[in-house]
Parts: C-alpha cells; structure tokens; sequence
C-alpha cells in the first residue's frame, strides 16, 4: 500500500479571460480619447440605438463636463473633459 503513487496527471490551467468592460466603460473610453468619439463611434461599439447614445451621452453630461466639438467635416464629435 506504501508504494502506490498517485496516477492523476496535472490538469493545464488556461489563465482566466478578462473582465469584459461593461457599454459604459466603453463609451467613457472612446470619450477619454483626444479626439472624442462621434454619435456613430459611440453606436458602432455599443449597437445601441441613436436616442440611447444621445440619452446616456446627457447622463454624461449631468455628472461629468462632457465638451461637444464641430469636426471639418461637420461632424459632432464629443469628448470628457480633462
């Protein structure tokens, strides 16, 4: 019984994913950027609809200083504040 040795093998781990960030992480990152991000950025990376990006974008606004910028090409493009 003394020279039984155990016959599991060890199991590979794979390193967990990570955390996905949540729509608004992701919306504050596109508006973190120097550039900003437009109505159409910001739609593109969460599927929301217009009228829900508008929506959050006025949440921003209420709890953040949330800039809106013209682009040349005539654009709105928004971006938070330093």
């Amino acid at each position: 019984m003394d020279d039984i040795q155990p016959t599991s093998t060890p199991v590979a781990t794979e390193a967990p994913a990570p955390p996905r960030l949540s729509k608004a992480a992701t919306v504050i990152k596109l508006l973190s950027r120097n550039r900003g991000a437009t109505l159409a950025e910001i739609m593109d990376a969460t599927h929301w609809q217009p009228h829900s990006t508008r929506s959050f974008l006025s949440g921003v606004r209420k709890k953040r200083e949330l800039l809106k910028e013209t682009r040349r090409t005539g654009e709105t493009s928004y971006r938070l504040a330093d």
